[in-house]
């Protein structure tokens, strides 16, 4: 009976996470009390704020939803005059507290302003560039780019994220130039901001005393600190460059040991390098504790193999878009019963349920149009915390930074427990990009995204690369936050700017202490800002506290990183 509680449990709250936020119609005399004056024609609500692995929670705070961005200024100059923070919500598919902060009461004044509800337009700007609201979905986005023969080089994997919310962290996916490669016109290998022709933003006049919306080019100083803004702006719409759209050939594979995988460089044998030599685009799933790799390797192929299966829809994964009964009965008894030792065999369990997926569903070996392979996965998979890195080095040096980091985080997985302690039950994943290059973008004079990890540095021209590295695990793990500590402190002291050098990724955890994520005084003081350099911090900083200065856009955890 506990087991079956167990596992009913824990589906009820996947299921109760994956919904789409509750929005209940506000009564219009208390709305009147606690919101005097609030614009009349902005619908307004009590909504509850769930984060994507339910960390960060909030009840009862009060939302609007916007039927256009005129409504948007409406509601941000009403929280301005009276001494309320306006907190942009999209599809709240995030770990840190970019949006809300841990323990916000009820009573707040924070108003969520709902962008996914209304401002989700679409539409062609030129042949090669497309206006859409920061609302609108990146699956909705790339369906609509496909219908008209468009796409992107690459995507983060879950469509129901909002482009807004993408922007704001400059989300990425994973995509490097295989040899020989040509990037195409209107593509780029870095994040989805690198692709932001202009953008309309919600930001201070000071002569006319209030809030309103201005648009920016990319050759704009302003614009390359809103490209990347992490919540301390709130953008209605953009203008992307897109170009001609490709057939991706995917292929899974579970047969390469990890020894082999991650070798040192100059080993040999079927590298993580090898592969970006040959197709460029890859992603490496290891789940805690197994010793074979989930690898996905994507192709471009404007023709269908004939081994490949060709897909005319995304999520071809169906076995990782839910969660599994084994997989589901042993998350349940860890996380209720504190069975924790059981994270070797809920490894096995998720390489077993990978690799006989693969084979069961026919999707080892997919082709089709890029939306059909880049997005794969749905709100329904499992919930899992995060931290996250971007490493930046050269393209010679991916497997060098690969192998240095897996033998640490081999050493260090084996370490804890051999004292019985497990802080890893998810898996390490790995991906490869290249940087926000401002060329790309097509446009004359286009400025890099300053608080964009991709941003190349102005020092080392020969780093054209990012290593992604994301550690998951269970919410609630012991010593996890121990662990993900260590890991840290690695990746600063190994990749210290010699030949690679680290940096967070905005969405997910990072600045551990022993305790907890996004705490620690010296990573969030001294280690990001000098990361992406100094000045350049300062400048993007300036212009957001300029563009906002009683800063609306914002909340506790933004105050104390910008300071």
């Amino acid at each position: 009976m506990i087991e079956d509680f167990s596992r009913r449990g824990f589906l009820r709250t996947a299921a109760a996470l994956a919904a789409v936020p509750t929005l209940l119609p506000a009564d219009p005399a208390v709305a009147a009390q606690e919101l005097p004056d609030f614009p009349a024609e902005v619908a307004l609500y009590r909504s509850a704020y769930r984060n994507w692995v339910g960390e960060i929670t909030a009840d009862g705070l009060w939302a609007c939803a916007p039927a256009d961005p005129d409504q948007v200024v409406a509601a941000v100059n009403w929280a301005w005059r009276h001494g309320w923070r306006v907190r942009a919500r999209g599809s709240s598919h995030g770990w840190s507290p970019l949006t809300i902060t841990q323990g916000t009461p009820s009573d707040a004044p924070v108003l969520l302003v709902d962008t996914a509800s209304h401002l989700t337009g679409l539409s062609l700007e030129s042949a090669d560039s497309v206006r859409a609201g920061t609302g609108v979905t990146l699956e909705a986005l790339l369906t609509h780019l496909q219908e008209h023969g468009l796409g992107v080089t690459t995507a983060p994997a879950p469509g129901n994220l909002t482009l807004g919310g993408a922007l704001a962290i400059d989300a990425h996916g994973t995509a490097v130039p295989a040899r020989g490669e040509q990037r195409l016109p209107g593509h780029t290998y870095g994040s989805l901001s690198n692709l932001v022709l202009s953008l309309t933003a919600v930001v201070w006049d000071e002569a006319s005393g209030a809030y309103v919306l201005r648009t920016y080019d990319r050759s704009d100083a302003d614009c390359a600190a809103l490209l990347t803004h992490l919540g301390r702006s709130l953008v209605t719409e953009v203008v992307l460059r897109v170009g001609a759209n490709t057939n991706l050939r995917c292929v899974s594979r579970t047969d390469i040991p990890a020894a082999e995988l991650f070798a040192e460089p100059g080993t040999g044998g079927r590298t993580l390098a090898s592969h970006l030599d040959r197709a460029g685009r890859v992603e490496a799933i290891w789940f805690a504790f197994t010793e074979f790799p989930w690898l996905k390797v994507w192709s471009v192929s404007p023709t269908r193999p004939l081994t490949s299966r060709h897909v005319t829809t995304p999520y071809n994964y169906p076995f990782s878009d839910s969660v599994p009964r084994p997989v589901a009965d042993l998350v349940g008894e860890m996380v209720s019963d504190g069975a924790w030792y059981l994270a070797p065999v809920l490894g096995n369990a998720q390489y077993d349920v990978a690799a006989l997926g693969l084979v069961a569903t026919l999707s080892a070996d997919i082709w089709g149009p890029s939306r059909n392979t880049l997005l794969y996965l749905r709100p329904t998979t499992l919930r899992i915390a995060t931290n996250g890195y971007a490493v930046l080095t050269g393209r010679d040096q991916v497997q060098r930074v690969v192998a240095e980091f897996t033998a640490f985080y081999r050493e260090r997985l084996a370490a804890h427990a051999e004292r019985r302690r497990f802080p890893v039950n998810g898996s390490l994943e790995i991906r490869v990009t290249g940087l926000d290059d401002p060329g790309d973008a097509g446009a004359a004079g286009a400025r890099a995204p300053l608080l964009s990890a991709l941003r190349p540095h102005e020092k080392r021209p020969e780093w054209d690369t990012a290593v992604w590295l994301n550690i998951l695990t269970l919410p609630g793990t012991p010593h996890a936050e121990e662990f993900c500590s260590q890991i840290e402190r690695f990746l600063l002291r190994t990749f210290d700017g010699e030949y690679a050098m680290s940096r967070v990724e905005w969405s997910k955890g990072w600045a551990y202490t022993r305790d907890a994520a996004w705490s620690d005084d010296e990573v969030l003081g001294h280690v990001v800002p000098g990361s992406l350099g100094a000045a350049e911090w300062e400048r993007a900083a300036g212009v957001l506290e300029r563009l906002d200065p009683h800063r609306v856009f914002g909340n506790a955890f933004l105050d104390r990183l910008f300071g």
